[in-house]
């Protein structure tokens, strides 16, 4: 099943960003550093076209520290874009982002060209915690739950710099099918809109061949490769004591469990996705999604021949 949540929020979100990039000068687009590529929002991507930009991979505390550095330098080697690691509830680092913000627009600063910074992402990556971090004191609602921050804030990190902060958004159709899935698994998307069985199977999928050594040391459990994803599901709630009538084994409370343990930490420090996985799925979804929209574009030809809106291509000549 894809994962697709775009709830009506978003949809103004969207024409705000496109109204206020006109009047900015750097784009802070913040990352989950366990999904960079998949956190990275393509819609963002469009709409601020051309302006520098900072890509934050955020929670890098959780992210595998190995994948986090490919990551940094996949994006560092884009054209008007820089990329830093960053765990928002760590001070220092935080205000490392003004230097950076000041780096990619040398030419503002100053009272009378004061430093004008879009920060954006997808819901809960952590932009509200960043902030908070910047202002030294609780500036916008924080919470492990998608969609806390509904509308524009603007903040004032000094005299010249000014920080305009944006609702979590997604895209209107996610065409890379894994990425709904790790999206669902980091919490960016509405409890509503996932099934979450399906997501910790596919999480655990990942993790058995990547991970294996989390899972046997969380779950204590031995030779989790070999283990079909429907197998170690219920093997975990066995060991969690997940279970219902007839000892069977509540599928749903033990993918609960693998999803929270996942976003807490408490697996360790794991990325789900390198560069190069990601650009694999993202051809396979742009190619499925050309697939798609021929198969569209002829429904639609086709109705308009049965309603004589247009005439039969075939039938001339």
């Amino acid at each position: 099943m894809a994962i697709q949540w775009f709830p009506g929020h978003m949809h103004l979100t969207q024409k705000a960003i496109a109204e206020r990039i006109k009047a900015i000068d750097v784009v802070i687009e913040m990352l989950d550093a366990r999904l960079p590529g998949s956190s990275a929002n393509p819609m963002l991507a469009e709409l601020t076209h051309g302006k520098p930009t900072l890509k934050v991979l955020n929670k890098q505390d959780l992210a595998d520290p190995f994948q986090t550095a490919l990551w940094l330098d996949h994006y560092n080697a884009q054209s008007g874009t820089r990329a830093m690691g960053l765990d928002a509830s760590m001070t220092a680092p935080a205000k490392a982002l003004i230097a950076a913000c000041h780096a990619l627009a040398p030419n503002r600063g100053g009272m009378a060209k004061p430093m004008r910074v879009l920060i954006c992402g997808v819901p809960n990556v952590g932009k509200s915690t960043l902030i908070n971090t910047l202002v030294a004191k609780r500036a916008t609602k924080t919470g492990d739950e998608a969609g806390i921050t509904k509308l524009e804030q603007r903040i004032s990190l000094a005299d010249d710099f000014y920080l305009y902060d944006t609702p979590g958004v997604l895209w209107p159709r996610i065409i890379v099918a894994k990425s709904g899935y790790n999206l669902a698994a980091s919490g960016a998307v509405g409890r509503n809109a996932f099934n979450e069985e399906e997501v910790a199977l596919e999480l655990l999928d990942y993790l058995k061949d990547h991970y294996p050594q989390c899972l046997e040391a969380r779950f204590k459990l031995d030779g989790v490769a070999n283990l079909s994803d429907e197998q170690l599901l219920e093997a975990i709630g066995r060991k969690r004591g997940a279970l219902q009538g007839g000892q069977r084994v509540n599928l749903q409370k033990a993918a609960e469990i693998v999803i929270y343990d996942f976003r807490s930490g408490i697996l360790g420090r794991i990325t789900l996705e390198s560069p190069e996985e990601f650009a694999q799925w993202l051809a396979l979804g742009k190619t499925l999604d050309a697939v798609r929209q021929l198969k569209k574009d002829a429904i639609e030809l086709d109705r308009k021949i049965r309603f004589k809106q247009i005439k039969n291509p075939r039938s001339e000549g």
